[in-house]
């Protein structure tokens, strides 16, 4: 089996090398060279971001007017696709406005570490085999970026204090509070595919997961298909999605930490909320779910079809990657949000000893599970999840949606009366 194997001998060349050597082959002075390749870098990763922000404030309108019986955007653009564009025109021209009793200096920053802390993950995160902009030490791999993924609270941390505000001060803090906790379940979480694959190097954990879906590490044994429940719900919590978007929570700080911000600072939260999202989710991919591999072939398309190869690798993970962002946008617009206490007590009380479990379980099964029970489990799981998945699209396309008037017919028919009975 695909699990079995070692892992596969990954180039350690990455873009910004790639695109160095190249320069200076072209008579660049090398200094020059390093620098424009990471500049080059930089700006191709943050155009991805800024146009994945666009396209998901879209998607997210479209999904939150589908539950809500709405259409959504339909007015600028096909399908309301430039509604957003719009929205960030709008943003550019607002005042840029600073309360009396906010701190001048941290207040204009705070914006700017939150995305920093988001963006910055982004360059050792591999989009396909071998293509990352900077990939970091293999004894650190993914733990690093989680690190660095962390450092996104500061700037929320910063904004409420700086802000002037009791609701901005009391999000901050709940998201400071909210962060700390959930990184101890989601950190031992990662830690169950880390064992499995017996690297932290992202590059060579999706590697490894060539062939059909029964390679995924997901189906690797049961404890790593629980472990991907539980490193998605502290991902929602990390990206302060619904239910856990207590350091927002309009409906109690009108705003949370971000109530006194408007135009382009304001912007820069929600481009780093949705940058998370897309990390945690890519991450996700890479760690449980095949990574750039489709599940359906045996072999790895860089290695049959080159660079051409790659690109679609890449497209089959920004794919996967998209499609778990739409489940936390379902999840978002489908459930109530929690109490700050029922928050904390979910993670500490539950995910906590649940993750410590987890991953005791996995060592457990990679040291004395029989071979039988070792081979068979990953086509167990792998079945039972695509069984399910067939059954869930057949009910969504089957189900017919039903009209208000079917429920109670006469009130929509009953003509209005005038206050005389006539």
């Amino acid at each position: 089996m695909a699990q079995a194997e070692a892992s596969p001998r990954l180039s350690r060349e990455h873009a910004v090398t790639g695109l160095t050597e190249n320069l200076t082959s072209l008579g660049v002075p090398a200094d020059w060279a390093g620098l424009l390749a990471a500049l080059t870098a930089a700006v191709l990763l943050v155009t991805f971001v800024a146009v994945s922000a666009l396209f998901f404030i879209w998607l997210e309108r479209k999904v939150a007017g589908r539950i809500q019986d709405r259409l959504g955007p339909t007015r600028v653009g096909p399908f309301g696709m430039l509604q957003t564009l719009a929205d960030g025109i709008k943003l550019l021209s607002k005042e840029d406005l600073v309360p009396a009793a906010a701190d001048p200096i941290l207040f204009r920053i705070a914006p700017y570490i939150a995305f920093c802390g988001s963006f910055v993950a982004y360059v050792a995160l591999p989009f396909a085999r071998d293509w990352v902009a900077m990939p970091l030490s293999v004894t650190l791999g993914v733990m690093l970026v989680l690190a660095i993924l962390s450092t996104e609270v500061f700037g929320v941390l910063l904004a409420g204090y700086s802000s002037g505000s009791k609701r901005s001060l009391y999000g901050g803090m709940r998201e400071a509070a909210q962060m700390i906790a959930y990184e101890i379940p989601l950190g031992l979480s990662v830690l169950v595919p880390v064992l499995i694959a017996g690297t932290m190097d992202l590059n060579a954990i999706a590697g490894r997961q060539k062939g059909t879906i029964v390679s995924w590490q997901v189906f690797h044994d049961p404890f790593a298909f629980v472990a991907f429940g539980v490193f998605f719900i502290c991902g929602l919590a990390a990206c302060k999605r619904a239910p856990f978007d207590l350091a927002e929570a309009e409906s109690e700080l009108v705003g949370g930490f971000h109530t006194e911000y408007s135009g382009l600072r304001w912007s820069f939260f929600f481009m780093a909320e949705y940058a998370t999202m897309f990390l945690i989710a890519a991450l996700a991919v890479l760690l449980f779910l095949g990574g750039w591999h489709t599940g359906v072939l045996w072999f790895d398309l860089s290695e049959s079809l080159g660079f051409f190869g790659n690109v679609l690798n890449a497209g089959v993970l920004i794919l996967k990657a998209w499609l778990l962002v739409f489940v936390m946008m379902w999840i978002r617009w489908s459930l109530p949000r929690l109490r700050i206490d029922q928050v904390m007590t979910t993670c500490l009380h539950y995910l906590l000893p649940i993750a410590c479990v987890l991953l005791l379980g996995a060592a457990v099964w990679r040291i004395g599970a029989p071979r039988w029970l070792a081979d068979g489990t990953p086509f167990v799981l792998a079945g039972l999840t695509v069984a399910g998945v067939v059954w869930f699209l057949y009910c969504v396309v089957a189900t017919r949606g039903t009209l208000p008037t079917a429920f109670d017919p006469a009130s929509f028919t009953q003509k209005p009366t005038t206050g005389d009975g006539a």
